[in-house]
């Protein structure tokens, strides 16, 4: 394990694998560096990129330094950008992908080439007043330190079937997903308002944006709504894939994209 220091002075735990051009791995709603889907992914990345997978503040071995707030997750990947040498490729996944976004907006001079994965923004304003029910319920078990309910009641309410959340207590890894409902806020904060094209207009850094041929129809509303206002920005559906693609389908797309 490696770390560095945000601007704030938050630790950022992080690992780094393969050879190639630097890519940052900026991970969605409950992920750590060390989650097994997650190291998968990075594993798999590295055949065609030096990958540096991090845990996000408030994750795995990352510290955290409140208040939350988008600006402080924007400096943590411009760390991680300077930690890869002052430029990099993106891939975001998720709620990743809303970062992603934003620092490809914010710091374009560090960021190579950016590929982001199911932004999951709210795709219309109904969405947004369902999504603002869930969040409340969510933030209240979270304050009361019902975690593992917190943590259900958000992927149950996203849509994971029931049957899959009641059996990730007997996955590895469900005691530290439990530890990181709290973050859920950051993630929730992250995705409650529609795609923002008017900012995302201003975005000069090449762009891709995939999603999922079986994932949700809001994430095709919002990625089509991204890809119609990010210039010059190429749309890709991954065929036979939904919200947790396979690293292996996604690998040759994002790098004929980034590497070519």
């Amino acid at each position: 394990m490696k770390s560095i220091r945000s601007k704030d002075g938050t630790t950022l735990a992080y690992d780094v694998y393969g050879n190639g051009p630097a890519l940052i791995y900026i991970t969605g709603a409950i992920c750590f560096r060390n989650f097994k889907p997650v190291l998968d992914d990075a594993k798999i990345f590295a055949r065609e990129f030096t990958m540096y997978n991090y845990d996000r503040r408030g994750r795995g071995d990352s510290s955290d330094t409140l208040p939350y707030s988008i600006d402080r997750e924007i400096e943590d990947i411009e760390a991680m950008i300077d930690a890869a040498g002052g430029s990099a490729f993106l891939y975001g996944h998720s709620s990743g992908a809303v970062l992603a976004l934003e620092a490809a907006r914010r710091i374009p001079s560090k960021i190579s080439k950016v590929s982001i994965y199911d932004a999951s923004y709210v795709h219309d304003e109904r969405e947004k007043s369902e999504y603002a029910v869930l969040c409340t319920k969510v933030s209240e078990l979270v304050r009361q330190n019902k975690n593992a309910q917190a943590l259900r009641t958000f992927l149950i309410g996203i849509g994971m079937p029931k049957f899959f959340v009641y059996l990730l207590p007997l996955m590895p890894g469900w005691k530290i997903m439990k530890a990181l409902a709290p973050t859920l806020e950051y993630d929730m904060l992250l995705t409650r308002e529609l795609p923002p094209t008017v900012q995302a207009s201003e975005i000069k850094v090449p762009m891709q944006i995939i999603y999922g041929e079986k994932s949700p129809a809001g994430i095709h509303s919002v990625a089509h709504q991204l890809a119609q206002a990010i210039p010059g920005a190429q749309l890709k559906q991954l065929d036979g894939q939904d919200h947790m693609a396979s690293a292996k389908a996604l690998l040759p797309v994002i790098a004929e994209f980034l590497k070519g």
